[in-house]
């Protein structure tokens, strides 16, 4: 079997899992998994479920979501249609096929600019909601991308190929098959099929000086690009062409620059000189020698890692101030960084690199502290398993792909082991983590707005707690965190199998009931037992009743908005949604107070935790100190001392535990020492007192 016949056997199992467990169709449990890969990616700012099907002028018309109020994203509009099939064999999809999911989808955003189709359709479906979106909002829209998302083998080139315009508005079409669902998947390769061509799509090449220094250092580059050029790039890939993290900053700080603006307006053979240029990142170039030297000719997966406000701003310019536009150049910093090295340099090139808005690596970056904390933590934290007896973990995906990895580098027999330590049920990545925390911070609104913004929004949040609150992402926290994790997704399979759940905007109930149950907790001055649910994985009956109650008035909120507003995703994205739930009375079963436990109580429980954490390290440090041996401690603290790296009484410390067993330090100077030999190997000790390379 090949491993995209794996890959394809085990999504249909992870499909049909989720639907079983949640009570969906499989194309919509197909829907809600790529969706959320898509706006991780970067392909959409978020995913609203929004299905009709049915025939205009007697043809087919399908579509199954959206990605979102168009003036929320830079004028474009998103569809989504998913061709879902459960098969032994992988189907492949010949260019014939594709033309016909073209023409479904393509057929449903023409027919939704038709006053009478419109009136066809009942006003509190999602077709309806999605078709008035598209009306209301055209004026606004200047792009439409239609997005095809399948579970088979594509055998045509078609993404960000250009499809027929629809009133004057340019339509292109991005294509997710198998293989690149795969990729992504298990690698984080979202590119795969970003080319950039200057010569063939964009006027011309662009001049190129080599800047490279030592010959272990990263092929560099020099160049200088028009700035009408970099609109028509940005025109056609839009916020792919952004490395992830500048996307979601671009997304929670607004799109147009205004001091950029003003320059291209008012100052444009000034721009070079004012503006501080991009920094790229591509996998591989092409280059061409001219008579005037070097000329860049294409760019495979080209990212801009800093300058994403110069380029929205340089595409916004576009048609208020074309000719302006004309005169303007921008520098641009170019690095050929290979896949296998992307993960730890192209993070480090975008947070060193200066630009008019200097994204904050606190918030955003995969190799940020909080996530490489929240990851050791997964890999040791122990939770109760199934059945009572066998401990499992939960694993944190602070990377994309690195499930994926671990797990593929076993043998069968391993594989087997690790599935019962990490049980796919228990895994869950950044987004999710954002999802949980916003939702218990009593930001349903924030979270409705989708997984990317989510998480700005979230990162903010956490960039200034960690300069402060570093020492509370304990295991303490780590645990109450999955506690939210686990009534979250108990909460969706919850509202799934209600009798009173209407079917659609699942994703919004579930975030406003938690939300609406966490504040009336509150408002009794109570908090939910977390540590409760974390003891026994799993939410007791007395839980679930009240989530009920809190989600059935949700659902009630959502799909009533106030006169004149008629798309329910987008009402469940503003804050004045949340206010007419959160003002409600509810009346919640007795047995809702038996999950709650007064804030005083919960935070005993922390200090005794952290208390018998202490105890714990304390008497690990001791351990550790006397298995190093008297020996290993003279070395280091010879090694130290020659180069003035620790404090006095850190010397001090070493000396006495250099003097073992004549000497014994306590167990206070023991962690003093083992702390002492963390600084020593950040500069690069080792055990044989060489510095490590």
């Amino acid at each position: 079997m090949s491993d995209l016949e794996e890959f394809h056997h085990e999504l249909i199992a992870d499909i049909q899992g989720d639907a079983d467990v949640l009570g969906l169709v499989t194309v919509e449990a197909f829907f809600e998994k790529v969706g959320e890969l898509l706006t991780e990616a970067g392909e959409l700012d978020g995913a609203n479920r929004a299905y009709f099907e049915g025939s205009v002028s007697g043809n087919p018309a399908r579509i199954d979501g959206y990605g979102g109020d168009p003036r929320d994203g830079d004028g474009v509009l998103s569809l989504i249609l998913c061709d879902f099939s459960i098969t032994d064999e992988v189907r492949l999809i010949h260019k014939d096929r594709l033309q016909v999911l073209l023409n479904t989808l393509h057929r449903f955003l023409k027919a939704s600019l038709k006053r009478d189709f419109r009136e066809q359709l009942e006003e509190t479906s999602s077709g309806f909601g999605v078709a008035d979106l598209i009306a209301t909002t055209w004026k606004d829209i200047e792009k439409i991308k239609l997005i095809i998302v399948s579970n088979a083998d594509s055998r045509t080139q078609a993404d960000a190929a250009k499809v027929t315009d629809v009133d004057g508005k340019p339509v292109t079409l991005s294509v997710w098959d198998l293989k690149r669902l795969k990729q992504y998947m298990e690698q984080g390769q979202a590119r795969a099929n970003l080319v950039i061509d200057f010569e063939k799509d964009f006027g011309g090449g662009i001049p190129l000086l080599a800047a490279s220094g030592a010959e272990t250092s990263l092929e560099s580059y020099l160049a200088v690009i028009p700035g009408k050029q970099l609109a028509a790039i940005y025109d056609k890939w839009g916020p792919r062409l952004l490395e992830a993290n500048v996307r979601s900053f671009l997304q929670a700080r607004g799109k147009v620059n205004r001091g950029i603006r003003d320059t291209i307006r008012d100052e444009p053979h000034m721009f070079f000189s004012y503006n501080n240029g991009l920094s790229a990142t591509a996998d591989a170039i092409e280059v061409e020698q001219g008579d005037h030297g070097q000329r860049l000719v294409r760019a495979d997966n080209l990212q801009i890692v800093n300058g994403g406000q110069t380029t929205a701003s340089l595409h916004a310019a576009r048609k208020a101030f074309a000719e302006q536009l004309e005169q303007v150049h921008v520098q641009m910093k170019l690095t050929i960084v290979p896949r296998e090295q992307s993960e730890l340099v192209v993070p480090r090139i975008s947070e060193y690199a200066n630009s008019q808005n200097k994204v904050n690596a606190a918030d955003f970056f995969a190799n940020h502290p909080f996530h490489i904390r929240t990851e050791e933590l997964s890999r040791k934290v122990l939770a109760r398993g199934e059945d009572g007896y066998r401990d499992t973990k939960w694993f944190y995906e602070r990377a994309r792909g690195q499930y994926a990895d671990e797990r593929g580098r076993r043998t069968i027999a391993e594989r087997k082991k690790f599935d019962a330590e990490f049980p796919r049920s228990q895994f869950l990545t950044k987004t999710d983590l954002a999802k949980f925390e916003n939702t218990w911070a009593c930001l349903p609104h924030i979270v409705s707005l989708g997984a990317q913004k989510n998480f700005a929004e979230f990162a903010k949040h956490i960039g200034k707690r960690w300069g402060s609150e570093g020492a509370a992402f304990d295991e303490l926290w780590f645990r109450r965190m999955i506690a939210k994790a686990i009534i979250f997704r108990a909460t969706e399979e919850l509202v799934s199998g209600a009798e009173w759940y209407e079917g659609g905007y699942r994703a919004n109930i579930v975030t406003y009931a938690i939300a609406k149950l966490v504040h009336d907790a509150e408002d009794r001055e109570m908090v939910v037992d977390l540590d409760a649910v974390w003891r026994y994985q799993d939410v007791s009956p007395d839980l679930k009743a009240a989530l009920l109650v809190a989600a059935a008035e949700a659902q009630d909120v959502i799909t009533h908005p106030p006169e004149g507003v008629r798309n329910f995703s987008e009402w469940a994205k503003k804050q004045a949604c949340w206010k007419g739930l959160e003002d409600r009375e509810l009346s919640y079963p007795e047995e809702f107070d038996r999950v709650l436990i007064s804030p005083d109580l919960a935070n005993e429980r922390a200090r005794e935790a952290r208390a018998d954490k202490a105890v714990e390290t304390s008497v690990e440090a001791e351990l550790e100190v006397h298995r190093l041996g008297a020996a290993f401690w003279a070395e280091a603290r010879n090694w130290a001392r020659e180069r003035g790296l620790l404090s006095p009484r850190e010397n001090g410390v070493l000396e006495t535990c250099a003097a073992i067993p004549s000497k014994m330090p306590s167990d206070k100077q023991c962690a003093i020492a083992m702390v002492a030999l963390g600084k020593l190997r950040q500069e690069g000790y080792s055990e044989t007192g060489e510095v490590d390379s």
